[in-house]
């Protein structure tokens, strides 16, 4: 299909004489059309005017033309500001003209019809007796030109107006010959679209092919069909059955807690346990009710006091009477700032210079106990209680309730069964395009991850070999999922862009500033926003030349991602696979999506991470996100990118860098005596063969300079039944780790949760030597979605600036390791960043099995 453009035309007072002061509109309208940044396209604005709306005023009105011996506006202007440079913007319509012009003889027939199709009453397209002619000189002949022209002064809203930019003063727009309604100006194409041709634009739009990132578009949520599942009645059958049969024994665990308690209060109260009767809590549905001493979420049964409103958990209760409490003692990790040239090997600054912070591991321990006949007196005022009042026994959830869920769902288990078929496939086995080599364990068949591609996971067979590699614990990556999308821009500036617009005035002024972790210090800094983005693509360095790596975690800064760029979360649920888990708002096997409407929901995602990478591991300072393990499961998707390449200077003096860093190491004695000094090589960016996944070496102990092709971040994903070895290691070398201003690990709380440590090659190498444990180590690609399950330690470096997206998901499956986390971490001290019980796992798995019983009947009677 031809190329229709259209130009839009300066009309002219007289029908000869060029006005006086048309050149010093020009250079005002040149001033429009280009920003501070030589940016020709667009201004960020939060009240979402373009910048031509701003400086309209400034500019004198166009002046109306005449009939008669009208030149050609391209001419024109050439011709009356012969003496001006043109810009940019001008040149490329310039070129853009003649290519017009060249094209025009070729296609007339065609490009007239299409044109002439458009429909006549759509307020963009109003023909005048004054005709806008694409192409040179002064002729108008109706069969050979393609006209489309603007109104008379003062009717804005007629004229031509590119959708993108909203302004009406582009001299040459695309119209779309699909919708006939939509028009995008050459600069936008340029800007915002860089992946289209004109040609493209003209015969399907962003807007038809929806994935515009206008302000009003990316504003805009149901655009496109986010589910790619269409679930039958008997699959719903089989998968709420696979759910009831899946959390009953959990959901019985919490019943004969309760009975325990109810038990203990009939003992205290001397009377039978079927005569107990426990008031309700005044919390009321959207309320949070945590345990004031573990900060575990409360589900149902719990004891309070009436004076102070103390609450107190069962797990605590039980182990207050069984005299072996969990201490929570506050701890802070007291790490010094001993100035910049010490991160980089230099001495520390003198000791006045210290910020250090006051522990609080001397903390007098307060003895709590239970009274002879089990009741137990309210917490001391050292332990945040009043100290004086027996804690009473009260509910929150309907009296009996869980009880009663506990009989219907065996009822149903006993009817229709507990068998759950998955696929006994292992990985081995596949094909090689349906698996990645990710680890080099002698005598284990799981060194290879399950990989499907995008477009085969909607097969049966397939959900089931997920199914089963899931259960066992295993990642799961699949890959070009983002062909499953409309095409939107992951562009960090166009996220930005409709960050800013969707904020109010006070709001979208502090979003010039975005607060990034400085990766070298792990501290918080303030940076202005373009400059971030700019690093973002051409990279950032210290005076010393060490690469700066910054780092956004969790952004934007809201709760709730899909209220401030609503396009964006619509894209990314499509983009998802295996959504019957992965779908935050209609996952069928999603036990997060069960919880009902009237109560508070824990913070699952998604969240978009935007982070600074390159391909050295620089030992320190590394884009990282350091050893961890997240309670819930989660899919991350990679959906943007860009490479930072050291040059030659730079590369000479991260090394120099380096050596200095190693001789601090040695004096410091954070490296073994009998560790040679050439055990810490300097990596490079040397590109290996696409065909040598099958080396000599194996994944994650890759030489000096190796990296995969086309990866973009490293992942070290460990497995389950490895924690307790890997814990040993990371005790028994904690001191050879930096963490925050580069000062050495001295105090380890759990090696996990602390998030303290990233085990570098070396780290790899010798924790496979010493226990015999390696993690599934690959390299995630643009496009490709990492399933991790919970309890899977795992840890992550750049090694391009990346833009992740991911999600939470509670599976079925991984419940035992959301609940073993949820104990772990209730016995870690109280002012530990990951103690909180957020994801109240136990809440969930009594609103999962309501609803799904709610839904097995419902469907059965159907």
């Amino acid at each position: 299909m031809a190329l229709v453009m259209v130009k839009q035309e300066l009309s002219i007072r007289g029908p000869q004489k060029t006005p006086r002061n048309l050149k010093r509109k020009i250079q005002y309208r040149r001033k429009e059309e280009t920003d501070d940044d030589g940016d020709p396209d667009y201004a960020y604005f939060p009240s979402g005017k373009s910048k031509s709306s701003v400086k309209k005023s400034k500019v004198a009105p166009e002046v109306q033309s005449s009939q008669g011996r009208r030149p050609s506006v391209f001419h024109m202007e050439t011709d009356a500001v012969d003496d001006l440079a043109m810009s940019e913007s001008e040149q490329s319509e310039a070129i853009a003209l003649m290519k017009i012009k060249s094209r025009k003889r070729k296609a007339e027939t065609s490009s007239l019809d299409s044109v002439n199709s458009m429909n006549p009453s759509s307020p963009s397209f109003t023909s005048t007796s004054a005709d806008s002619v694409l192409g040179s000189g002064g002729n108008s002949s109706s069969t050979s030109r393609k006209r489309l022209a603007t109104t008379k002064k003062g009717n804005e809203k007629d004229k031509l107006r590119c959708h993108q930019c909203m302004r009406s003063d582009r001299r040459i727009v695309v119209p779309c010959t699909k919708c006939k309604s939509k028009l995008y100006c050459i600069q936008c194409i340029k800007q915002w679209y860089p992946n289209m041709s004109e040609e493209g634009v003209s015969e399907m739009c962003p807007f038809c092919l929806k994935n515009c990132n206008c302000n009003q578009c990316l504003h805009s949520s149901g655009m496109v069909e986010t589910s790619k599942t269409d679930i039958s009645g008997s699959e719903k059958f089989r998968h709420l059955l696979y759910l009831i049969n899946t959390l009953f024994p959990y959901l019985k665990q919490i019943n004969e807690e309760q009975i325990q308690e109810i038990e203990a209060e009939a003992k205290i109260q001397g009377i039978p346990s079927s005569g107990i009767t426990t008031p309700v809590s005044s919390c009321s549905s959207d309320e949070r009710v945590y345990c004031n001493h573990c900060a575990t979420s409360i589900v149902d049964l719990h004891r309070s006091c009436p004076k102070c409103s103390y609450e107190l958990c069962l797990s605590c209760c039980r182990e207050i009477r069984q005299g072996n409490l969990v201490r929570c003692t506050a701890v802070d990790f007291q790490y010094v700032d001993r100035g910049f040239g010490y991160m980089h090997g230099e001495d520390p600054l003198p000791e006045s210079y210290y910020t250090e912070t006051v522990g609080h591991d001397n903390e007098p321990l307060t003895e709590w106990n239970a009274n002879r006949d089990g009741s137990i007196t309210c917490a001391p005022k050292e332990m945040g209680g009043c100290g004086g009042c027996l804690l009473q026994l009260k509910h929150i959830l309907p009296e009996g309730r869980i009880l009663d869920l506990k009989e219907r769902a065996e009822q149903v288990r006993m009817k229709f069964g507990t068998e759950q078929v998955f696929s006994k496939q292992n990985c081995s086995t596949y094909v090689s395009e349906m698996v990645k080599r990710a680890s080099s364990r002698e005598g284990a068949d799981d060194n290879y991850l399950y990989c499907p591609a995008a477009n085969d996971i909607f097969r049966k067979e397939e959900f089931l070999n997920f199914q089963g590699h899931w259960a066992k614990g295993e990642p799961v990556i699949v890959c070009n999922v983002l062909e499953q999308t409309a095409g939107l821009s992951w562009e960090p500036m166009v996220m930005w862009r409709a960050l800013c617009e969707n904020m109010d005035s006070k709001t979208s002024s502090n979003m010039s500033e975005v607060k990034a972790q400085e990766c070298l210090s792990s501290c918080e800094v303030e940076i202005n926003t373009r400059r971030f983005f700019k690093g973002y693509t051409e990279g950032r360095s210290y005076d010393n030349q060490w690469p700066e790596m910054l780092k956004l975690k969790d952004w934007p800064p809201s709760d709730k991602f899909e209220k401030v760029l609503p396009r964006h979360c619509d894209e990314f649920i499509t983009a998802l696979p295996f959504q019957e888990y992965t779908d935050p708002k209609a996952g069928f096997l999603n036990l997060a999506v069960k919880l009902p409407d009237t109560i508070l929901k824990p913070d699952l995602g998604p969240k978009t991470y935007i982070a600074y990478g390159i391909a050295e591991e620089l030992g320190r300072g590394d884009s990282v996100t350091k050893l961890h393990c997240d309670m819930s499961d989660a899919v991350n998707i990679l959906t943007h990118t860009a490479k930072v390449v050291l040059d030659d200077n730079q590369r000479l003096a991260v090394q120099m860098l380096k050596k200095k860093h190693r001789a601090q190491d040695e004096r410091e004695n954070l490296i073994p005596q009998c560790q040679k000094k050439d055990d810490f090589p300097i990596s490079g960016t040397t590109e290996e063969d696409e065909n040598d996944e099958e080396g000599p070496y194996f994944p994650g102990f890759l030489p000096a300079g190796k990296t995969e092709k086309t990866g973009s971040a490293l992942w070290d994903i460990f497995r389950r039944e490895d924690v307790p070895k890997l814990q040993d290691y990371l005790r028994k070398h904690s001191k050879e780790f930096r963490h925050v201003f580069c000062s050495p690990i001295n105090k380890v709380v759990h090696p996990i949760h602390d998030q303290s440590f990233y085990l570098t090659l070396e780290h790899k190498r010798k924790l496979k030597e010493e226990y015999g444990i390696e993690p599934w180590t690959f390299e995630q690609r643009i496009g490709e979605a990492v399933f991790i399950p919970a309890g899977c330690p795992h840890q992550v470096r750049n090694l391009k600036s990346c833009t992740k997206v991911a999600v939470d998901f509670v599976s079925p499956e991984n419940i035992h390791e959301c609940i073993r986390l949820t104990e772990e971490f209730r016995q870690l001290p109280k002012n530990h960043k990951v103690r909180e019980d957020k994801l109240e796992i136990k809440k969930m798995i009594v609103y999962a099995v309501a609803q799904s019983l709610k839904d097995f009947y419902l469907l059965a009677s159907s």
